[in-house]
């Protein structure tokens, strides 16, 4: 048996993506050794959820937020001569952990994100960490604060990119024609997409807000798109009026991911100038539409983005050199869909997820087999 343990698939957001990757390359794999795959998350409702992906289907049950019924479930799987474990997250590595003891010849595997290992954990989720036979990272620099901040051992940590969604690929190939939203906004657009928390504005948006100014004077027809939801909106539509740019600041909630797709492909650039991308998601999203993309010089970001290639990174909190970077593809629309153009190939050469599957099914393979 195969066991895959995940704070939650049946939700929106990066890391609940990442999830619905693992669960389906998991089950995968387990059914190519005619294992059984026991997959669980914590916060889902508890019924049986079936899903697919790329044409792979897994199912999966939740245990709505009872951490104790999460953890009891878990041990009862390892029990039943579970070979591997692979947790989606560090903050299920206790969990991981107590699974070991009860099955000690069992493998585990935990999946690291960018913020969750930032800061040093709690005294437990570290040792479990350490204790772990593999901690995967999508960027060399997640691994470094695994390591830095985690005290995990080097060899012990595999830096694994994450690919691009396949349904997303799907929104946006030849003959598909997602449609835009009521309120995207005419003219030359500049889109970003992100969280919009007080306790995420190291993501940038105000950057993007207080650079407007600088744009607005040579180019009035600029048009910034922030795509996503959060506490901070009230905070962000503030800062738009005091900077004298609220006509140009549109903010899209609620939209659903073929309108994401459509938004990406009627923008000119993409821009996150974020200071702690583990990865960066939505970079790949804008390159795989050949959109020239700028991001912070910063977290895993520069290992997406080639700096003067595929798009710009910048320092964060720069309202001048971001500006700078803007007008720069702004200016040059030739010069930008050649960026734009790299960017693509990128993504659909380095990530696709048919090239994350077969990496993830080696790591598999490799900890089953030793």
């Amino acid at each position: 048996m195969v066991i895959g343990l995940f704070p939650e698939l049946d939700a929106p957001g990066g890391v609940q993506r990442a999830g619905r990757h693992l669960a389906a390359v998991l089950t995968e794999f387990a059914v190519s050794r005619s294992m059984e795959c026991r997959l669980l998350t914590l916060n889902d409702s508890p019924e049986l959820h079936r899903m697919t992906l790329a044409g792979r289907e897994f199912v999966f049950t939740g245990c709505e937020r009872a951490k104790g019924r999460f953890t009891a479930t878990a041990l009862r799987a390892a029990r039943r001569n579970a070979k591997l474990v692979l947790a989606a997250h560090p903050n299920l590595a206790p969990v991981v952990q107590a699974m070991r003891i009860a099955a000690p010849r069992m493998k585990s595997i935990v999946c690291a994100h960018g913020a969750d290992v930032w800061e040093p954990l709690g005294i437990l989720q570290r040792l479990a960490l350490r204790y772990s036979n593999l901690v995967l990272a999508p960027s060399k620099d997640t691994a470094a604060h695994v390591a830095e901040e985690q005290g995990v051992p080097e060899e012990r940590i595999r830096v694994l990119p994450w690919g691009l969604d396949p349904q997303f690929e799907a929104l946006i190939s030849p003959g598909s024609h997602p449609v835009l939203p009521e309120n995207f906004p005419s003219g030359r657009v500049i889109l970003s997409v992100g969280r919009w928390l007080a306790s995420e504005r190291y993501k940038g948006m105000d950057t993007l807000i207080t650079a407007l100014p600088r744009l607005l004077t040579q180019r009035p027809e600029v048009q910034l798109a922030l795509v996503g939801a959060g506490d901070d909106r009230a905070w962000l539509e503030d800062l738009a009026e005091q900077t004298g740019v609220n006509r140009h600041v549109h903010f899209l909630t609620g939209l659903t991911y073929s309108e994401i797709a459509a938004c990406y492909a009627a923008c000119e650039v993409f821009a996150l100038p974020s200071r702690g991308e583990g990865f960066g998601l939505v970079y790949l999203e804008a390159m795989a539409c050949g959109k020239p993309v700028i991001g912070g010089f910063h977290g895993g970001a520069p290992e997406v983005i080639q700096d003067g290639v595929t798009g710009y990174l910048v320092a964060h909190g720069d309202p001048i050199q971001l500006a700078t970077s803007l007008e720069t593809l702004l200016a040059d629309p030739v010069h930008a869909k050649e960026m734009g153009a790299r960017a693509k190939q990128r993504a659909e050469h380095e990530f696709r997820f048919n090239v994350f599957a077969k990496s993830l099914k080696k790591i598999l393979r490799e900890q089953c087999e030793s």
